[in-house]
C-alpha cells in the first residue's frame, strides 16, 4: 500500500530513493519500475513527478550538486581566515563525500561522464565551486583568469582524492584527508606570484 505524502515530501522521497538506485546500478541499467519498487510506489506515481527517466536523473544530479555546492560554500564562508578557508572547504567536500557516496558516484562517475547533458551538470557544480574558491584566492597582482585556473586545480584535487579514497577504500577520515590536501594546496598557493 502506498502511503500518501504531500507532493513535496513524495518528490524528495523519490529523489532520495532514485539516487541510491542510480548509484548502485547506473543510469542505463536502472528502470523506472525498479525505482518505483524501491520507493514503494507505482510507476504512475513516478510519472506524476518526473516526465521521464532522463528528467529524473537530471533532477537527481541537480539535487546532489546543490548539496555539495552548499556544503563547500557554507564552510568557506564561515572560516575565519584564508588558511582556514582552504582546510574548511576540503573538509566540507570530503565530509559530503563520506555522507553521500552515492551522490558522488552519480555526479562524477559512470553515465554522468558519457552524456553531454549530464556532463554539463557535473561541470556546473565544478565551475560553481571553482568560482567560489577563486574569489577566496587573494594574491596581489594576480589576474582573475590565473585565480580561476588555480581554483579549478583545487576542485580537481578534491574530486581525484575522493575517487581514490573510495576506490582504494582508504581508512582515512574526512579530517585527515582535508588536513593533507589543505597542506598541499596552501603550500602551493603561498608560492604563487603574479607573472
Amino acid at each position: 500500500m502506498t502511503v500518501r505524502l504531500p507532493a513535496a515530501e513524495r518528490r524528495q522521497q523519490l529523489l532520495d530513493v532514485a539516487l541510491e538506485v542510480f548509484a548502485e546500478r547506473g543510469y542505463h541499467d536502472t528502470s523506472m519500475s525498479e525505482i518505483a519498487e524501491a520507493a514503494g510506489v507505482t510507476k504512475p506515481v513516478l510519472y506524476q513527478h518526473f516526465g521521464s527517466k532522463r528528467e529524473f536523473f537530471l533532477q537527481v544530479l541537480q539535487e546532489v550538486a546543490g548539496q555539495l555546492r552548499e556544503s563547500v560554500g557554507k564552510a568557506t564562508a564561515s572560516a575565519p581566515g584564508p588558511r582556514e578557508q582552504v582546510e574548511s572547504g576540503f573538509k566540507a567536500y570530503f565530509e559530503w563525500v563520506a555522507r553521500h557516496r552515492g551522490g558522488f558516484e552519480v555526479l562524477f562517475t559512470g553515465e554522468s561522464r558519457r552524456d553531454a547533458e549530464f556532463v554539463a551538470e557535473a561541470r556546473k557544480v565544478e565551475s560553481d565551486i571553482a568560482e567560489t574558491i577563486a574569489g577566496l584566492i587573494l594574491i596581489d597582482g594576480l589576474d582573475d583568469e590565473r585565480r580561476r585556473v588555480m581554483a579549478y586545480g583545487i576542485v580537481g584535487m578534491s574530486e581525484t582524492i575522493s575517487r581514490h579514497w573510495i576506490v582504494a577504500d582508504l581508512q582515512l577520515s574526512p579530517d585527515e584527508l582535508a588536513a593533507s590536501a589543505a597542506h598541499l594546496a596552501w603550500a602551493g598557493l603561498r608560492g604563487v606570484r603574479p607573472a
